[in-house]
């Protein structure tokens, strides 16, 4: 494999980490572009003494100016308590960062992944979800800020594909966990460890029969880097994600298992427009790339608790 300059955008980011780092491993330079928003210097400590890896510190609704082959676009927070926090960053962030990166892959002939999300499906009709599906999106509730600026990062994308004739590739993250997701992000996963450990009341909003599908995140850098390994004419969208369907209180009861926590579970509202299904159809990712996901939700919750039991001292 020839080595490539690769810049992972969202670099020390919860997904970006680990990209970079398997990038590393492979002997590829990687330039990490990140503005520490929503994510931590803490996630690459373990990688600074490397001597392929660049750190910088940027916001990427501005230009950026550099020489790189390959993009990995993951910059947006990504849960909805960093998302909601500045609604309209977030949608810059999508929309200004997305064309700062176009534009820079379109002068560089850089190869460009955009890490969109199943969010682009909304509250689902359709289930499961297949990448034809043009999704049930409110597109003026507190949630449209991630949801719409990802729609509108996909137009983007495909516009300059068309346009440009620029190498494209769109991915459709579903739910991902696994060391490095940090412990105030809000998202389900780290909540219920994090509250485990704590002996604190499990919070699960609504009666618990809401479903997602739980992909660990070593799984999700397999299918990333498969995708952008695929030739030109293979540009998305493509689902990324374990196709197995979990209702929060079955998850909940499996992290009060394996952490063996006594906190209760207290139930909650639910929040505007939440989602009360989501399962990806990878059938697309699995004749296309030849991949699908290995860990069981099991495995990689026994690896993520590890990791918060280490980072909270429990």
């Amino acid at each position: 494999m020839t080595p490539r300059r690769v810049m992972v955008t969202g670099g020390a980011g919860f997904i970006g980490s680990h990209i970079s780092e398997r990038l590393l491993q492979h002997g590829h330079e990687v330039l990490v572009v990140d503005n520490f928003y929503s994510s931590t210097r803490r996630n690459l400590t373990h990688l600074l003494d490397h001597p392929n890896i660049e750190v910088m510190r940027h916001d990427v609704t501005f230009p950026l100016y550099v020489e790189v082959d390959e993009i990995y676009h993951l910059a947006c927070p990504a849960s909805p308590i960093f998302y909601q926090r500045d609604p309209v960053q977030t949608t810059k962030t999508s929309v200004h960062g997305s064309i700062n990166m176009l534009g820079l892959a379109k002068r560089t002939k850089a190869k460009i992944l955009l890490s969109s999300t199943s969010e682009v499906y909304g509250d689902p009709q359709v289930h499961p979800q297949t990448e034809d599906y043009w999704g049930n999106v409110n597109p003026i509730g507190i949630r449209s800020c991630y949801d719409e600026g990802k729609r509108c990062a996909e137009t983007l994308f495909f516009d300059y594909r068309r346009q440009h004739d620029l190498a494209i590739k769109v991915a459709r993250i579903f739910n991902t966990y696994g060391p490095r997701m940090q412990p105030d992000d809000g998202r389900v996963v780290s909540n219920f460890i994090v509250q485990a450990l704590a002996g604190e009341p499990i919070t699960i909003y609504g009666d618990g029969s809401q479903t997602r599908s739980f992909c660990y995140v070593d799984d999700m850098v397999d299918g990333l880097m498969g995708l952008m390994a695929t030739d030109h004419e293979v540009t998305g969208p493509i689902n990324i994600g374990n196709p197995v369907e979990f209702t929060m209180l079955e998850l909940a009861e499996l992290v009060l298992e394996l952490t063996g926590s006594s906190s209760r579970i207290e139930h909650r509202p639910l929040p505007q427009d939440d989602p009360t299904r989501r399962r990806p159809d990878i059938t697309r990712a699995t004749q296309t790339l030849g991949w699908q996901p290995q860990a069981q939700l099991r495995d990689g919750l026994e690896r993520t608790i590890a990791y918060f039991s280490e980072l909270t001292g429990r």
